[in-house]
C-alpha cells in the first residue's frame, strides 16, 4: 500500500476530519493524472468510500445522520440491494449497513458504473452475492452508447432543420463524448451527459444479470429507463417492481406526498438552521426523485404538489424548481413558469447555468414530442 495512503486511513482511523482531508488531499492529486496511477486505482473503491463516510459524519449532526440513514435502510425488504446517488444517499447508509446489528444489504451507487476500478471493487465486495458487472459488460455498454451517439450526431448534421437528436449539453464545448482508453484496455468516456448515458446501460444489464433480485435506487441523475415500473419505497423507489399490490397507483401517489408535506413541516423546528444545509438539500432531492416518477407516468397533480414541497425544504434546489416549471409549461403556465424560473435565478445566481440547461432542455423535449405527433 501507498504511504500516502496508509496516512490517510490512518487519519480516518482516528476520527479528526481535518487530518483525513489534509491526508486526502495529496491522494486526489496523484489520481487526477491520466490514466492514474496504478497504485492508487485498485485503492480507490475503499479510499473514496472512507472519506465519503468521514465527510458525511463531519457534515450532518449524529442524531439527523441516523435518521436518515435509519429512514433509507429501514424502507428495504429483506435481500435488497441498494442503489445510492448522492453522496449522503451512498455513504451514509454505507456506514450504518458496515456498524449495524441488521441485514447487511448490497450496496452500490449508480454513479460509479462507468468506472472499471469501481467494477473490480464491487466483484470483490459482492461477488458471492450476485452476478457483477464484468470488463467486457462495461465495454459493450461504452460501445454501444458511442455508436448510439454517433448515428444521433450524424443526424442532426445531415438533417439541420430536424428536430435535434443530441441531447442538450451531450456535445457541449469541453463535454463531448470522447473514447479513450484505461490501462486495461477498457473503453473509456468523457462529459457527464455521456458518462451518466453509460451508467444507466450498465445498471440495466445488471437488473438483467439478476432478474431474481430486488433492486431499489436513491436517483443523483433521472434515469428514465426506470420510470417504467418504479414504484415507491418510503423516501426511494423501488426499480422493477413485480408486485401489483404495490404498483404506483394515484391513492399511494397522494399518500407520497403526504409524507413529504409531513416530513417538510417537521424541518420548521429548525429555524436557525442554514436553508443550505446538506440536510435539507438531502431531503429535497429525495422529494425531488418521487416528484419526477410522478411527471413521467403522468400523476401531474401529485408531481406538482411534490416539487413545491421540494422547494419548500429547499429554496435553492433548482431542480425542484425546474421540475415543477416542467409541470407548469406542459399544463398550460408557460408565463408563470417563466416569472418562477426568473425569480429564482435572481435569488440564486449561482444556478442559472442551471436554468438556461433545463430551457434547453425542455425545448429539445418539445420539439421531440412534437416530432412524434407527426
Amino acid at each position: 500500500m501507498p504511504a500516502d495512503v496508509e496516512r490517510f486511513f490512518a487519519a480516518v482511523e482516528s476520527g479528526n476530519w481535518d487530518e483525513i482531508d489534509a491526508a486526502f488531499k495529496p491522494i486526489g492529486e496523484r489520481y487526477k493524472t491520466k490514466p492514474p496511477p496504478r497504485d492508487l486505482e485498485v485503492l480507490w473503491g475503499p479510499i473514496l468510500e472512507s472519506l465519503g463516510v468521514a465527510e458525511s459524519a463531519q457534515d450532518w449532526p449524529a442524531q439527523r445522520l441516523l435518521d436518515y440513514g435509519e429512514a433509507v435502510l429501514g424502507s428495504l425488504r429483506p435481500g435488497m440491494v441498494y442503489v445510492g446517488g448522492t453522496d449522503p444517499g451512498r455513504f451514509i447508509p454505507t456506514l450504518l449497513n458496515e456498524t449495524s446489528d441488521g441485514e447487511r444489504h448490497v450496496i452500490i451507487t449508480q454513479n460509479g458504473l462507468a468506472a472499471s476500478s469501481y467494477l473490480d471493487y464491487l466483484n470483490v465486495l459482492y461477488g458471492d452475492r450476485l452476478a457483477t458487472l464484468t470488463h467486457e459488460d462495461s465495454n459493450r455498454a461504452f460501445q454501444e452508447y458511442l455508436s448510439d451517439f454517433q448515428r444521433r450526431l450524424e443526424h442532426d448534421q445531415e438533417f439541420p432543420n430536424e428536430p435535434k437528436q443530441v441531447l442538450p449539453g451531450e456535445n457541449s464545448v469541453g463535454d463531448l463524448p470522447r473514447s479513450t482508453k484505461s490501462q486495461d484496455g477498457l473503453v473509456e468516456i468523457t462529459g457527464t451527459v455521456a458518462t451518466m448515458a453509460v451508467n444507466e446501460r450498465l445498471l440495466q444489464m445488471l437488473l438483467q444479470k439478476n432478474p431474481e433480485l430486488a433492486f431499489a435506487l436513491e436517483e443523483s441523475f433521472p434515469l428514465k429507463s426506470t420510470y417504467g415500473d418504479a414504484t415507491l419505497l418510503g423516501p426511494i423507489t423501488e426499480i422493477r417492481g413485480r408486485d401489483p399490490q404495490n404498483a404506483l397507483t394515484a391513492g399511494r401517489a397522494a399518500q407520497s406526498v403526504e409524507y413529504w408535506r409531513a416530513l417538510a413541516e417537521q424541518f420548521r423546528v429548525y429555524p436557525d438552521e442554514s436553508p443550505e444545509s446538506v440536510e435539507l438539500k438531502t431531503y429535497s432531492k429525495l422529494a425531488v426523485a418521487q416528484a419526477n416518477l410522478f411527471a413521467d407516468r403522468s400523476f401531474t397533480a401529485e408531481a406538482e404538489q411534490t416539487y413545491r414541497i421540494a422547494n419548500q425544504i429547499c429554496p435553492g434546489n433548482v431542480e425542484a424548481v425546474t421540475g415543477l416549471a416542467g409541470v407548469m409549461m406542459r399544463t398550460g403556465r408557460e408565463e408563470a413558469a417563466e416569472q418562477m424560473l426568473h425569480q429564482f435565478s435572481r435569488e440564486h445566481p449561482n444556478q442559472r447555468r442551471f436554468v438556461e440547461d433545463f430551457r434547453r432542455n425542455y425545448a429539445f423535449a418539445t420539439a421531440q414530442r412534437t416530432a412524434g405527433q407527426r
